[in-house]
């Protein structure tokens, strides 16, 4: 049995294919069309994976949607008539797109599968979808679950359980009261594009001092024991407005909102650790809640407020949960693959049993391409490269040119799935190297100096290195723990001297290009079962050089997708300055490539028109 998952129009559109109960293949529709966060309907995505699954839309038996859209326009109608007069104008601004699409999916549908598809159409709701995503890929037989997210159709967060092939939601949190909307406003406050900047909001937090957190819990939320909150609306005009906040809110902190890519100051810095220190407290009571509600041991996350690694990570520290399992696409994006697995699960009822590992596959569930694939399209481009016929030779030259300090652009396999580069679409770096930081996000990434970088690090080192049980499995990025303080460097106490920006220059450990001002790191674990060759190749870095410890942050420059394609890769890799390109069994570098060009950071958005 064929199940097609798809969720659409928002964020981060996605398709998902689910074959007799296994993950076949899932994508966003961004990594095709190289919009970021694209939102129009995956109709890319979902070709790529009928193409995977060795099928055409007529052998599809369910077609899915992750949400319920009359619900959602329900939503949006009843808010207007809450608000009303105000939002008129925001309100007639969006009504054609639901008049024309959102509210006619089966047509959007039937004309995305060229009208082959002649089966039935399921909707889910939003954050059902969102806790089958968590439960179902989880390594758990039985498991609570936690969801928070901006909005669904009314649900802004919710809990629930999961046992054997089922899940049961049983309370909700609901819209304008939101976890996520609350953190959203913030990332708009300052400066931050919304929906994309909330990983530089938790980037910048450590930069700063939580002195707005009694002020945000006096005007702006009522926390409650359980994780829930209140939200004062004088503050958020999103109900009625296209702005998050308003001049309340500039008056309450001071000023008016930061304009984009204007010199951030220590107010921002200040603001971002505040409201960090809400949402991590937020979840924190949300998932003691949870687990004296249901008493299990496990828990298992999704929805796009699981991103925060840092709050993710304290859950596993300080909460009462043995072990979390956090979905990797855990925003919009994995309702796809909720969607088609709720349905094979619940509404079939499948059986599921768990293996002690998760069913993602290491999210690796996107395209390939083969050798021959790629040596065709480099000697149509007129690319110089390097075969290399044993895998040996291969790793042994990459580590070495890690180890030397060169920037590596590293396209292996299927391509992942969900917002994180995890070994397959990566851009690779010394993590010993003090300079690595600032080379990586200024003259690779085109980025801000202060965003971090995450390690990845052989499962069977991890306790090594960071403050981790012994191999503790961390393969999607989603934890931050702190590095181990035998691993900090004498400098490392300047840092209680120093504010801002200023603490960035400082050594902070011997992998300082991975190690936070914090002290902290977002970890991802490399092991065999899931990695193959990134494995191998890690372990051959760590016989070079005694460390087991690289960066690895996504392929791509800011402003577009994760690469997809080796056509992608190889115009990322021209377009900026890094040092050589791996591409499966071929290895290109810069100074050999015809037109090979440096660039920094003003030129690259002068080209670009970034914000």
């Amino acid at each position: 049995m064929n199940i097609l998952g798809i969720s659409a129009f928002y964020h981060d559109s996605a398709a998902a294919l689910v074959q007799a109960g296994r993950i076949v293949a899932a994508a966003q529709e961004e990594r095709f069309t190289r919009i970021k966060h694209d939102a129009g309907f995956p109709t890319r995505a979902a070709e790529f994976c009928l193409r995977q699954a060795g099928i055409t839309a007529k052998q599809l038996d369910f077609v899915v949607f992750y949400e319920k859209p009359l619900v959602k326009f329900e939503r949006l109608l009843e808010t207007y008539v809450a608000f009303a007069p105000r939002g008129f104008r925001q309100f007639l601004m969006g009504l054609p797109a639901w008049l024309r699409q959102k509210l006619h999916l089966p047509r959007e549908m039937d004309r995305a599968l060229d009208h082959r598809y002649k089966g039935r159409y399921v909707f889910c709701e939003h954050h059902e979808s969102h806790a089958a995503s968590a439960f179902f890929p989880s390594p758990f037989d039985e498991a609570a679950i936690l969801t928070f997210d901006g909005v669904g159709e009314w649900a802004t967060a919710s809990f629930g359980a999961g046992r054997g092939n089922r899940i049961e939601i049983t309370h909700e949190m609901h819209f304008p009261h939101s976890l996520g909307l609350l953190y959203s406003a913030f990332t708009y406050f300052t400066g931050f594009k919304v929906n994309s900047g909330e990983y530089k909001l938790m980037g910048l937090a450590p930069y700063g001092q939580p002195k707005y957190v009694d002020l945000i819990r006096k005007e702006l939320v009522d926390l409650k024991d359980d994780g829930s909150l209140w939200l004062n609306m004088d503050y958020f005009p999103y109900c009625h407005g296209t702005v998050m906040t308003g001049p309340k809110f500039d008056q309450l902190f001071g000023g008016p909102r930061r304009r984009p890519e204007s010199p951030l100051t220590q107010r921002e810095m200040d603001i971002a650790a505040s409201i960090q220190v809400v949402t991590e407290e937020a979840v924190l009571r949300a998932a003691r809640h949870v687990h004296r509600q249901t008493g299990m041991k496990n828990l298992v996350l999704a929805g796009g407020v699981a991103l925060n690694c840092v709050g993710n990570g304290r859950i596993l520290r300080e909460g009462p949960f043995d072990n979390i399992w956090i979905q990797p696409a855990a925003g919009d994006a994995g309702g796809a693959l909720g969607a088609a697995l709720f349905v094979w699960h619940q509404l079939l009822d499948n059986p599921r049993k768990s293996t002690g590992t998760d069913f993602q596959k290491g999210s690796l569930l996107g395209p390939s391409w083969t050798n021959e694939q790629i040596r065709q399209f480099l000697d149509s481009s007129g690319a110089k490269y390097h075969r290399f016929d044993r895998e040996e030779q291969l790793l042994d030259t990459v580590a070495g040119l890690i180890a030397g300090e060169k920037v590596i652009g590293w396209c292996q396999g299927r391509m992942e799935f969900g917002p994180r580069a995890l070994g397959s679409r990566s851009i690779l770096g010394d993590a010993r190297s003090q300079k690595m930081q600032s080379v990586m996000n200024l003259k690779i990434k085109f980025r801000e100096s202060f965003r971090p970088f995450a390690p990845c690090v052989l499962r069977e080192k991890v306790d090594e290195y960071f403050a981790m049980r012994k191999n503790e499995d961390s393969p999607y990025m989603l934890l931050v723990a702190p590095v181990r303080e035998d691993k900090r460097s004498p400098e490392a106490q300047q840092m209680d001297t120093r504010s801002g920006l200023d603490k960035l220059p400082v050594r902070r450990s011997v992998v300082p290009a991975i190690t936070h001002v914090d002290f902290s790191a977002r970890v991802q674990t490399v092991d065999p079962e899931r990695h193959g060759r990134f494995y191998r190749l890690l372990k051959r870095f760590d016989e070079k050089t005694g460390c087991p410890v690289i960066i690895n942050t996504s392929f791509n420059i800011r402003g577009e997708p994760i690469v997809c394609s080796p056509q992608d890769a190889y115009r990322c890799f021209l377009a900026t300055n890094m040092d050589v390109l791996v591409l499966e069994d071929q290895i290109l570098y810069k100074e050999e490539q015809p037109k090979a060009l440096q660039h920094d950071i003003d030129e690259y958005k002068a080209r670009f028109q970034l914000d």
